[in-house]
């Protein structure tokens, strides 16, 4: 395998997408990557539970509905958005060891479990809500190295300071490309720095919740209209759609409470 060149930064990173092999079994890079930032995010909001005061136990009930449901809702938000691939194939539609999640699902999958966990156990929604928000942007962070592995989620061509080179077997040689995996991980990356300094002075309930929707909104509304692999409906980018109407609502949400927190003061 071809090593990946970052020709503006002077690296050439040569790494097999195979971490090692158990008992004749290849383990993933991608896995691997996957699984330290859920076990690091978990370790911090074990740490910080008690600010929200939502028991221990329940947390991990409800990560482990959250991760079963968000992984269905990503893989049939994908799957409804490469209708036109899986109608002709549809014994494909649950593989997905082959590949084929998206983000956006895996979040409203988790939203919806959010909302019935806390109805059942009588939490505040928008305190799970905080809690969880700067530790899924970390885990977001992490996870898109498990992209940079697998030579996936990239733009298109460019000459830019930070362009990668990935080799195209189709024409024997690399094309340089943007690398927007990199990109949303820095973006990811800063939400969640972002979002510990304001957690220090919180001002009112579901603020890390809101800022997260609309950072990373405007972040990935910019970093998909780079990207070459999108899910598409007719011309249109469905993943920057959806994160540009996101930013807009909970940036007027936001806006309201932060209004009608100072409002109460005075």
């Amino acid at each position: 395998m071809k090593p990946i060149l970052f020709p503006g930064l002077g690296l050439e990173i040569n790494i097999n997408n195979v971490a090692f092999n158990i008992f004749g079994r290849d383990i993933y890079w991608y896995g691997l990557i996957i699984v330290t930032g859920m076990l690091l995010c978990l370790f911090l909001v074990y740490k910080d539970k008690n600010k929200y005061g939502i028991k221990w136990d329940d947390i991990i009930t409800f990560l482990i509905y959250a991760l079963i449901v968000g992984i269905i809702c990503a893989r049939i938000y994908y799957v409804v958005f490469r209708w036109d691939y899986y109608s002709v194939h549809p014994n494909e539609i649950i593989s997905i060891w082959n590949g084929g999640i998206a983000i956006y699902g895996g979040i409203i999958g988790a939203l919806i479990v959010a909302v019935i966990f806390c109805k059942v156990k009588k939490y505040k929604f928008l305190n799970l809500c905080d809690l969880g928000a700067p530790y899924l942007a970390l885990a977001q962070s992490i996870g898109r190295w498990g992209n940079f592995v697998n030579r996936e989620a990239f733009g298109g061509e460019t000459t830019s300071f930070l362009r990668m080179g990935i080799y195209d077997n189709s024409i024997s040689d690399y094309i340089f490309v943007h690398p927007t995996f990199l990109y949303e991980s820095l973006v990811t990356l800063s939400i969640f720095i972002i979002l510990l300094l304001v957690k220090r002075k919180q001002k009112f309930d579901g603020q890390l919740f809101y800022l997260y929707m609309i950072i990373y909104g405007v972040g990935r509304a910019l970093v998909e209209g780079l990207r070459t692999d999108s899910l598409m409906w007719g011309s249109f980018r469905v993943s920057q759609v959806l994160a540009i109407i996101l930013a807009v609502v909970f940036s007027i949400i936001y806006v309201f409470k932060l209004y009608k927190t100072k409002t109460k003061k005075s």
